[in-house]
């Protein structure tokens, strides 16, 4: 007989040895393989396996279906999310596939902490997520703040479609409005609040991504050979985007030493996430128009 807390721990050996990479809604083969399991089976992914539900007997069946979603994750070494067209963010499930990359942005932490509220105020009506992927993002700013409305842009039409079943799932279709834009270009404003999670990983460190990341769409990852493509560009044009008082809420990344290079003229308030401090930051339009 083998429990469900033997089948957790056998699968987290087997990834383990597989060497597959983590970072698409887990960081170790503990998490991975719980998640795995407990997908297979169809359990909550609350289930404290730890104590007595762990000790609870796994049918052949189950064991089967968990063994088919193990060895189809280390044969691909695709993202598990992928594989179950599934992820979660903040407590939040968010439909998944490979038009858009696996939602993981530090933003939102900030959304759901209060971290940014402190640069809010009632003038707060016009938030725009630029470079939205699968929407997560767009959804739960709609959540944290009722009286906004969002505008969700992507460059990929493909991304955008995969937002919009994010939208409609969690009935926000109302207050989301989804826009194809080239950066900012098809993005007017203006707006109070800017939040964008930008293509910035630089081409060196491209070049040494897993497969895990390769698998996700690299329009969404390359930022160029400093990471920083994308980020001058906006930096150049939000300004004209924002309203009076307007804030911009950028994620950067380990990229930090290439955005302080970029930018050695801008001091921005870098904001603290469970990932350090120096990985997201925040800008006024005025600190923009200063620079």
């Amino acid at each position: 007989m083998t429990t469900l807390a033997q089948l957790i721990a056998d699968t987290e050996r087997q990834l383990r040895q597989a060497g597959v990479a983590f970072g698409h809604g887990t960081t170790n083969a503990h998490d991975e393989a719980a998640w795995l399991v407990l997908h297979a089976l169809g359990l909550p992914l609350d289930t404290d396996f730890s104590g007595p539900e762990g000790n609870q007997p796994v049918a052949p069946a189950g064991r089967a279906q968990a063994a088919t979603l193990l060895k189809a994750r280390i044969d691909t070494r695709q993202p598990l999310a992928y594989l179950i067209g599934q992820a979660w963010l903040q407590g939040m499930p968010f439909h998944v596939d490979a038009r858009a990359i696996v939602p993981r942005s530090l933003i939102a932490e900030l959304i759901a902490d209060g971290g940014i509220d402190p640069w809010l105020s009632e003038r707060t009506t016009r938030v725009l997520d630029l470079c939205t992927g699968n929407g997560s993002l767009a959804v739960l700013a709609a959540l944290a703040w009722p009286g906004v409305q969002v505008a969700a842009a992507d460059l990929s039409a493909d991304a955008l479609a995969v937002a919009r079943i994010n939208v409609e799932r969690h009935g926000l279709q109302a207050r989301i409005t989804l826009i194809e834009s080239d950066g900012l270009a098809a993005c007017p404003g203006p707006y109070e609040l800017i939040l964008c999670n930008p293509p910035y990983v630089n081409a060196a460190s491209m070049a040494a991504l897993p497969p895990e990341y390769r698998a996700e769409p690299a329009l969404a990852l390359a930022g160029g050979a400093d990471g920083m493509d994308f980020v001058r560009a906006l930096l150049r044009d939000a300004p004209a985007r924002m309203a009076e008082g307007a804030v911009l809420v950028l994620e950067i990344g380990h990229e930090r030493a290439h955005f302080d290079a970029a930018f050695p003229r801008l001091n921005p308030v870098w904001l603290d996430t469970s990932a350090g401090g120096d990985q997201v930051l925040l800008l006024t339009r005025e600190d923009l128009l200063r620079r």
